[in-house]
Parts: structure tokens; C-alpha cells; sequence
């Protein structure tokens, strides 16, 4: 008898009719004998809504009560499914992520993971229950509620796929898989059926929406059997694993783009050791995750420093930026919420030569200007104008011909 975590996302619960249907295959599954946990987000644009809500009687609602707020959306899905798995004859309950024993450290709205007590999941299992735990939260040490950031209920499930020690970790979603880029944008992209946790982190981290990188991380970190699939089609999904066949021969996997970028610039920074750990220092503290990072060369003792950060951080940045002008000796600081992040991953990128130049040469020859760069061993961003995103994506998928890679 398998132990299999199922994690249903927002398009898959989004109606009564939905719900039904994830019922329905959930109920197929046990059965067959095996015994389910399932994780659930939001129904549909439920928690985009309630950000709406909170917005509309506070701009600047605080971290905790926006906890509050959004764990909701997760707990009503979860009380539904489980209505409708009893209505189809099943033995289920309903969790949140303090019940189910996930607890968080205290930083409201990106918490993580510090540990998980799956003792009363295991309980209701050995009563013949299907257990339904709501997704993206869990409880602080001041046992708050915390959420865990946008597609936490991903980190949720593989997590409880590592703690429960679970046969098999599935992830549905409305898409078939991991494709070599957005299907929504690049017509000709392809379903991979397996893709290297290396190169899956990578592409969860520069824009793919179809897992969180943080669930990646997990998976990878506990070996995690993790398959991400559709929830309407019951084909074959993409598989996760350590090595996938001809790993180096194929030079690029996939392309990703994140819109939800925005630059600042830093002017006229005094050119002195100890200036850039400052600022970098404090944007830290905020809970800042930085991306890409340009200095211009310095002139008369001052230079400027531009970086990245996601845009629902750039109010809260440029404030902590403004607040360390003086200390490191800077004129103004600049705002440009009009850019995107396009990136090219890929394993086999360790053992070929030309990659930069290919993809530098491929966005020139259609006009896109490159104004930030960033890379790693594999995978290489560049920051570009943000209404030029998708083109990016087309042409980099087209001068890598990744529909013929996938294969």
C-alpha cells in the first residue's frame, strides 16, 4: 500500500465542479489501495482577491494580519474537497498547516519550513481517512499563522512528501508538465518528460510557475519521487530526478521569464570598501532577495550601483535604500518598474563553450537591448524592458531549437 501526497493548485480546485472532479480522482486512488494526503491552494484568483480587500481598507496592511487573511483561502478549499469526498462515500478530514503539525520560523508572508510533526496526519491515515491539509501556511513560534509565499502549497506538499517519508509526490496542476517554455506564449514549446532538480530549481526560480522553487529544493534536498502533472488530462507528467538521460548533450533545457521584476539604481555611491556590503546589508535585513547586480566603473570617487528585486519588494527597497543615502554617500536613487528578466537553463551549458553569444546575438539581431546580466554555472539572465518579455522568450526558444532538444 503506497503513501502518495497529491497537490492540487488554484485552476484545479477554482469551482464546485472542480472540486468534483479532484474528488473523484483522488477517491481512484484510494481505491486502488493506497493512502492519500493532499494539499490544496486557494480556490481559483481567491487570495489575489483578498489581497484586494485587505488593500481597499488599509494600503499598507501589516505582515501578520495579511497571514491571517490569505490562509483563509487555502482552509476553505481544503473544508470543500473534503465535503465532497464524503459526499462520494469517503472517510476524510479537513487540516490547516498548524494541525497537520508544519511549523514556520516568525517572517510573515515568506516563512519557512523549521520542522514538521506529522503525528496527527499518521493518526487519521491509520484510521482509513484521507487527510486534505491547506496549503502555504503553517505556525510561527509564537504559534502565529505564517504563510509561506506565493505557491507555498507546492513547498507544503513535497515537504510533507519528505516528513510522512511518502512513496510518490504528485503535483497537478493545468498545465501537462514542465515545458521548454511557457505553451501559453512559445507556440512550438514541448512537454519535457523529465528535467534534472539542478535545472528545474533554476527555472522555478527565474519565472516558470508550474512548481516553487522552494519545493524543488526539498525535493532535491530529501530525494523526493516528484512528478508534476496535469489535472484535467491524466497523462503522464514531467518527472523530477537527480540525473536525467544525456544530461550534457543537451546544452539548453528551457527558457523563463519573470516579469515581476523591477530595477533601482543607486547614484553617485562613494567608491570605498565596506559601501556595497552596506546596502546589500540592509536590504537583507528587510527580507530582500537580490538579483542581478551591475557597478559602473568609478569616476571621481563615486560610482552607481543598480540591482534588481522582485517588484512586489521594490516600495519596501527603496525605502531601506533611501535611509542609508547618507551613510554610503549617495545623491538620488531611481526607479524602474518597466523591466524583465529573461534566462536560458541548461546542465549541458558546464561543457560548451559560445552559450553567452548565441543568446546575446539572437536577442540583438531582433533589437532587444540587454541592461543587466547574471549568470551561473548553468543558466545565464538578462534584465530587458519589460514589454519585450515574451518576444525574448520566443526568439531564445527558436535560436536554441528547443523543440527538437526536448525530445
Amino acid at each position: 500500500m503506497a503513501l502518495i501526497v497529491k497537490k492540487f493548485g488554484g485552476s484545479s480546485v477554482a469551482d464546485a465542479e472542480c472540486m468534483r472532479r479532484v474528488a473523484r480522482r483522488i477517491g481512484e486512488a484510494r481505491a486502488a489501495g493506497d493512502r492519500v494526503v493532499v494539499v490544496v491552494s486557494a480556490m481559483g484568483k481567491t487570495t489575489d482577491q483578498l489581497i484586494d480587500l485587505a488593500r481597499e481598507v488599509n494600503p499598507q496592511p501589516s505582515d501578520r494580519e495579511m497571514d491571517m487573511l490569505m490562509s483563509t483561502g487555502e482552509q476553505i478549499s481544503s473544508a470543500i474537497l473534503t465535503m465532497a469526498l464524503q459526499a462520494d462515500g469517503y472517510e476524510a478530514v479537513s487540516l490547516t498547516g498548524g494541525q497537520a503539525g508544519i511549523h514556520t520560523d516568525h517572517v510573515h508572508t515568506k516563512a519557512k519550513i523549521q520542522r514538521i510533526e506529522p503525528d496527527n496526519i499518521h493518526a487519521h491515515l491509520a484510521e482509513g481517512r484521507i487527510v486534505i491539509v491547506a496549503g502555504f501556511q503553517g505556525l510561527t513560534p509564537e504559534m502565529d499563522v505564517a504563510t509561506l509565499g506565493r505557491g507555498g502549497s507546492d513547498t507544503t506538499a513535497v515537504a510533507l512528501a519528505a516528513a510522512l517519508k511518502a512513496d510518490r509526490c504528485k503535483i497537478y496542476t493545468d498545465v501537462d508538465g514542465v515545458f521548454t517554455a511557457d505553451p501559453r506564449v512559445v507556440k512550438n514549446a514541448v512537454k519535457l518528460d523529465e528535467i534534472s532538480y539542478d535545472e528545474m530549481l533554476e527555472l522555478a526560480s527565474l519565472g516558470a510557475k508550474v512548481l516553487q522553487s522552494r519545493a524543488v529544493e526539498f525535493a532535491k534536498k530529501y530525494d523526493v519521487e516528484l512528478e508534476v502533472l496535469s489535472s484535467f488530462t491524466g497523462a503522464p507528467g514531467t518527472v523530477l530526478r537527480s540525473e536525467v538521460a544525456n544530461m550534457e548533450d543537451i546544452v539548453v533545457r528551457g527558457v523563463a521569464v519573470d516579469k515581476n521584476q523591477a530595477k533601482l539604481t543607486i547614484r553617485a555611491v562613494s567608491d570605498r570598501p565596506g559601501a556595497a556590503a552596506t546596502i546589500f546589508r540592509e536590504l537583507s535585513v528587510a527580507n530582500t532577495n537580490v538579483d542581478m547586480i551591475v557597478q559602473n566603473v568609478s569616476a571621481e570617487g563615486h560610482t552607481d550601483i543598480s540591482f534588481s528585486v522582485p517588484a512586489d519588494d521594490l516600495a519596501k527597497s527603496k525605502k531601506v535604500v533611501e535611509s542609508i543615502m547618507e551613510k554610503v554617500g549617495a545623491t538620488s536613487v531611481v526607479v524602474d518598474d518597466d523591466i524583465a528578466k529573461v534566462s536560458i537553463v541548461g546542465v549541458g551549458m558546464r561543457g560548451h563553450s559560445g552559450v553567452a553569444a548565441r543568446m546575446f546575438e539572437a536577442l540583438a539581431a531582433e533589437d532587444i537591448n540587454i541592461d543587466m546580466i547574471a549568470t551561473s554555472e548553468i543558466k545565464i539572465s538578462v534584465g530587458i524592458r519589460g514589454d519585450q518579455a515574451d518576444q525574448a522568450m520566443d526568439v531564445l526558444h527558436n535560436a536554441f531549437e528547443l523543440e527538437l532538444s526536448a525530445s
